[in-house]
């Protein structure tokens, strides 16, 4: 099976990473999460296998994730984390790929390089870096070429990346590190407050997503949990109710609709009467958490859309850039 040079895009999420090949769509969605044996360095899992190891390994085996607020945290284990999935996408025999990877809007040069030389160590020939709204807005399916503008809140694990684009570049942005992780913290940390109990961190994405939300329901939920009294020291399970969510969530909600305004504020005045006529785009898995898209409309008044496949849009419109691949490499040639 020979693969001549497979063109992939790749958005490297702090939670989870999905791989879009050229010509067959998505064709990797796996946790960003690696377990490694401390005495030899060697991986011994990476992806699904490793993430049910998150807070349950023996001393000598770290579960890990890699990257930490959308950025690389740990260079070495992110390296060997592209190689398994490069791997997995092409096969063995393999020309290298050209890659695109998404990087946050306001990632620095050096968390830059960090990312062209991890994937370019892993494999790949040619390395593309994009931005993760103008990948966002290509994904949920906007004419980003058009000098109109179209404003893109992008909610991954690590980081939210708000950012206003027009003829196909970002304008106004800004890119925060209050995402779905620090949801999960500040689940976790309420629970410690209110009810004396420690959880981990797939229980606190479990009530995120089941019984989460960031503006009052019509209807109250609940949901039991188990964890460790933190006074007896033994395992206790408690009802937690969607009334509680909101008030463990509402602080990091916040946060973003903050961000949400000061971009607003510093957009030109043309580009704020587009999006105040055709609305705001949302993307990415933060972006499901139940009532966050009314609480932004709340306090912006602009109509607020989730995109069709929130979770995928990152992916899908790093996938369609790669159709300009050759654009980009004549230009550099030039």
């Amino acid at each position: 099976m020979f693969n001549y040079g497979q063109d992939i895009g790749i958005d490297l999420g702090t939670a989870t990473v999905i791989a879009y090949a050229k010509g067959k769509g998505i064709v990797l969605r796996e946790p960003s999460v690696v377990a490694v044996d401390n005495n030899t360095g060697e991986v011994l899992a990476v992806g699904k296998e490793a993430r049910k190891m998150l807070g349950r390994t023996p001393g000598n085996i770290v579960a890990t994730r890699p990257l930490r607020d959308g950025v690389i945290s740990n260079y070495t284990v992110t390296e060997k984390m592209l190689k398994y999935f490069i791997n997995k996408i092409c096969g063995k025999f393999i020309f290298a790929p050209r890659i695109m990877i998404c990087i946050p809007s306001q990632a620095t040069e050096v968390e830059k390089k960090a990312v062209i030389d991890a994937a370019s160590q892993a494999g790949a020939k040619k390395v593309y870096l994009i931005e993760e709204p103008i990948a966002a807005a290509i994904g949920a399916g906007i004419d980003i070429s058009k000098p109109c503008g179209n404003m893109v809140i992008d909610i991954g694990g690590g980081t939210t990346d708000i950012a206003v684009i027009s003829l196909g570049g970002s304008v106004v942005s800004t890119s925060l590190k209050v995402a779905g992780d620090k949801f999960d913290e500040a689940i976790v940390k309420y629970i410690k407050r209110k009810h004396n109990i420690m959880v981990g961190e797939m229980t606190a994405e479990e009530l995120k997503i089941n019984i989460g939300c960031a503006y009052p329901k019509i209807q109250d939920t609940d949901m039991e949990i188990r964890g460790r009294d933190l006074i007896t020291g033994l395992p206790k399970t408690v009802k937690i109710h969607s009334s509680e969510m909101l008030e463990a969530l509402i602080e990091p909600a916040m946060e973003i609709v903050e961000a949400v305004h000061s971009v607003l504020e510093k957009t030109p005045p043309e580009l704020a009467a587009d999006i105040s006529d055709k609305g705001i785009y949302m993307t990415g898995g933060g972006s499901l958490l139940n009532g966050l898209d009314k609480l932004i409309q709340e306090k912006t008044g602009i109509n607020i859309m989730i995109a069709q496949d929130a979770v995928s849009c990152v992916a899908l419109g790093t996938g369609k850039a790669l159709n300009n691949l050759d654009i980009l490499d004549q230009r550099r040639r030039r």
